[in-house]
């Protein structure tokens, strides 16, 4: 058992706030719901020493997205066949290759085997089963349909992924050239830029401006470059740092939203993410305001998180979830709104969520291709201007030197 601090608000507008020993944080919606809350944050309290070694098995070493997405659909494929939770256990510990992901099936099915069920014990896993995989699990666990939540489970967390990689994919190229580019820059400054610079002091000639910028930095970085070798290490570090406090991630997300064609890929990647999520929590049988809340843990970005939080209420109070995705239209596009309302009015409200998730992620997709064509003329302006600049720093006065002589 582990003790929760929860905050949580009435439909009357009444916020309240407790403590309570439970088995995990899904029993806390469930206190929470007897009590005719919704709610709003759940932190866990420190129970001095007493540390569940099991539960921090996967901390060390890495599981891939991919070894969880296959691990699900296994698990459904082989419960499908008619074989006990056990068993199946049993069977993708000994064929799972990666030894981290080995023990924490093997903890799991240790503690299946003394009556705990499947999301409770995944629970004790947070670092490996997200909030998302285990209360699909438990949903799926509640309603008898444990097999057919984990195929959904699995094709959401691939879907998710795919479209991480395409995104990730698209940046790459970009972010590798600039990195080549920066690291040329800095060898020139220290190795190729000294030794022309004596050339130009032995003539005692007048250098331009642009020169003289070149020769100055050069001579900041021979001269100090342990010095700016650790501020630089130091901007590194404070830069993590301000992007893990909430400040920091707000300050990330503003910018990002308000980036040309990038805060475009933003808000399509979180409203197809939204959709995805909710619907499949949804189909899954996971109630409303519980899976607006889980979707809030998935979704990245703070601004969509708080649109996800405010839904969780209102609609906590009656009021339709459409019309809250609506008002956000800055955030959501207008399309989302709209076909959720159309959702909860016929009562199909999963499946018109998944149609709003495809259509995005097909969307995603094919700007993430043109952002890649966008970039390269880019890239190739702002190389000439960075090369242009070298060479009329350092070539004009060889020039001029060659005319003097």
């Amino acid at each position: 058992m582990t003790k929760f601090h929860y905050k949580a608000a009435r439909h009357s507008g009444e916020v309240f706030e407790g403590v309570v020993e439970v088995a995990d944080r899904f029993s806390v919606y469930d206190e929470v719901r007897k009590n005719e809350g919704v709610v709003l944050s759940i932190d866990e309290v420190g129970a001095g020493f007493n540390i569940d070694v099991a539960k921090y098995l996967a901390i060390f070493g890495r599981i891939k997205t991919s070894e969880k997405i296959i691990f699900a659909h296994n698990l459904s494929a082989m419960m499908g066949a008619g074989l006990s939770l056990s068993r199946a256990l049993s069977v993708l510990e000994r064929q799972t290759r990666n030894k981290k992901f080995k023990s924490v099936i093997g903890a799991i099915d240790e503690r299946i085997k003394k009556g705990e069920s499947l999301h409770g014990a995944m629970g004790a896993f947070p670092n490996v089963f997200s909030r998302l995989f285990t209360s699909m699990v438990k949903a799926g666990e509640e309603s008898g349909k444990l097999s057919g939540s984990l195929k959904v489970v699995a094709d959401q967390v691939e879907r998710v992924n795919n479209l991480n990689k395409k995104i990730r994919g698209a940046m790459m190229y970009p972010g590798i050239i600039l990195c080549a580019m920066g690291l040329i820059g800095v060898a020139m400054l220290i190795y190729v830029v000294p030794t022309i610079a004596d050339t130009f002091k032995s003539f005692k000639v007048d250098l331009p401006f642009t020169t003289r910028i070149v020769i100055a930095v050069s001579d900041a970085f021979v001269n100090h470059f342990v010095l700016f070798g650790v501020g630089f290490l130091l901007f590194i570090a404070g830069m993590v740092a301000f992007l893990k406090v909430p400040r920091g991630q707000r300050v990330r997300d503003y910018l990002l939203l308000r980036l040309p064609v990038v805060g475009t890929i933003v808000r399509e990647t979180n409203s197809a993410r939204t959709a995805r999520t909710l619907s499949s929590l949804l189909s899954s049988g996971v109630e409303v305001i519980a899976a607006i809340g889980i979707t809030a843990d998935v979704v990245q970005n703070s601004y969509f998180r708080a649109v996800l939080t405010e839904a969780a209420e209102q609609v906590q109070k009656g009021k339709q979830m459409g019309s809250i995705f609506a008002a956000h239209e800055n955030l959501y596009p207008p399309l989302v709104g709209e076909l959720i309302a159309v959702g909860e009015e016929t009562g199909d409200l999963s499946s018109m969520l998944l149609e709003v998730a495809t259509f995005y992620e097909n969307e995603v997709e094919q700007k993430t291709k043109n952002l890649s064509t966008i970039i390269e003329p880019l890239l190739m302006i702002f190389i000439g201007i960075a090369v242009g600049f070298f060479a009329l720093s350092i070539i004009s006065p060889i020039y001029s030197l060659s005319n003097a002589i």
